[in-house]
């Protein structure tokens, strides 16, 4: 993931809609849409407790990402705007701010979370990216990865641990999967975590985009949803969620000790996600 010489920066704009859970509607630069949209979807109608809406953008997901609420239970709630880059939620067990900007080019979200000590949760910044299937996920070789079961082809039954919830393996081929390649569509459908890595970067062509998720003393990892056409299984589509994360799994019922994040004695969490891009000679 080092950045060679031949590498020039690409300034970047963001764009969100508070009123509609804080989603990032737009994230482009150098003439390229960066988040997938998928149209049709009615999502500027979901309301709290609906089904998610899978419609693509970067969808803030707190306190979980799986389980219960799905996708948390920020998405689908009104935000209130203090500024043109602020935007706060209030909870019964927690209040989120965020600042949002992209000065000089470069895309910056700063958090603050607000709860009582000891408040266990997760996050997720839910970026669906637009991308060829040439595309690939670059992370540090031998990290470790959690494999989620899902639809397609994946590793025999009997190589899943007794409770089944994820297979324990490492980058960027966990279980003889190539994850690192985004493409082309052949049916499957994975969910991984990368643990402990919170800077990665997807290449596409002559472009380049970079994550890294910033938060002392707490989780940090990076999701990953590759999803080439296999689900659902009823009216498959590709969608690829690259997902900076504080937490080490899915679905927060199901944390063991370390792996969600936890309000410290302050009662806050502070964290910022940066993005950059840049475009090969």
């Amino acid at each position: 993931m080092v950045r060679t010489a031949a590498e020039d920066r690409v300034p970047l704009r963001v764009g969100s809609d508070d009123v509609h859970g804080g989603r990032w509607t737009t994230l482009s630069g150098g003439g390229r849409e960066w988040l997938w949209r998928r149209p049709g979807t009615r999502r500027n109608e979901a309301r709290p407790g609906d089904p998610f809406v899978d419609a693509g953008g970067l969808e803030e997901c707190l306190p979980t990402v799986r389980g219960r609420p799905d996708h948390g239970e920020v998405w689908s709630r009104r935000w209130r705007s203090s500024d043109a880059c602020t935007a706060t939620i209030e909870r019964p067990d927690f209040t989120l701010t965020r600042r949002l900007t992209d000065d000089s080019g470069v895309v910056v979200a700063d958090y603050r979370l607000q709860a009582d000590p000891g408040y266990r949760f997760l996050w997720a910044a839910h970026a669906l990216l637009d991308l060829s299937p040439a595309a690939r996920l670059e992370a540090p070789a031998g990290i470790p990865v959690r494999l989620y079961p899902e639809a397609g082809a994946l590793p025999s039954p009997d190589q899943w641990p007794p409770d089944g919830r994820w297979l324990p393996a490492s980058w960027p081929s966990p279980a003889g999967l190539p994850l690192d390649r985004l493409g082309p569509d052949d049916g499957t459908a994975v969910g991984a975590v990368l643990l402990d890595c919170p800077r990665v970067r997807v290449a596409d062509g002559t472009d380049r985009l970079t994550l890294h998720l910033e938060c002392d003393d707490q989780p940090r990892s990076t999701a990953l949803w590759r999803n080439l056409r296999g689900w659902p299984s009823a009216e498959p589509y590709r969608s690829i969620g690259v997902e900076p994360m504080l937490g080490r799994v899915f679905d927060l019922a199901g944390a063991g000790p370390g792996d969600a994040a936890e309000v410290p004695s302050g009662g806050a969490v502070t964290w910022r996600l940066t993005l950059t891009a840049h475009r090969a000679d």
